[in-house]
């Protein structure tokens, strides 16, 4: 496990976080996050001698929880986009505020996604010849 990689490449889920409050609407943000995985599961083959699918698992739950900071932190700005997630949030069987409830939820899509990034991860593991540095 390479923690300054995970580290560095976390800087995308950083910007993201901030991205989806201010700029990004719901409908683009599955696309640029499929790019960033492609972009993070490339860096991973090349810099990591093995443990792919382990290094993507830990940067996205490292991603989510900069979403999560994010969205509770500026969560009237991220709601105001996002009525969605408000309307998602408030359906779940969770006796708290959205803004508990995405403290909850958060560590969940890390895992979901974390799955998701680490099978791209081995793939390019697979393709792409690796350097450790």
């Amino acid at each position: 496990m390479n923690k300054k990689l995970i580290l560095n490449l976390s800087l995308f889920g950083l910007f993201m976080a901030i991205a989806t409050v201010f700029w990004i609407p719901w409908n683009i943000e599955p696309i640029i996050w499929f790019i960033i995985f492609i972009i993070c599961a490339i860096q991973i083959a090349k810099k990591c001698s093995g443990k792919f699918f382990y290094t993507g698992f830990l940067l996205s739950l490292m991603n989510s929880v900069w979403m999560t900071v994010a969205h509770i932190l500026f969560f009237n700005k991220y709601i105001s986009s996002h009525p969605q997630e408000l309307e998602i949030i408030s359906k779940l069987p969770v006796p708290y505020s959205p803004r508990i409830a995405m403290i909850i939820v958060g560590p969940f899509f890390g895992v979901v996604f974390g799955i998701v990034l680490g099978i791209f991860c081995v793939i390019a593991g697979s393709i792409i010849k690796h350097r450790v540095d």
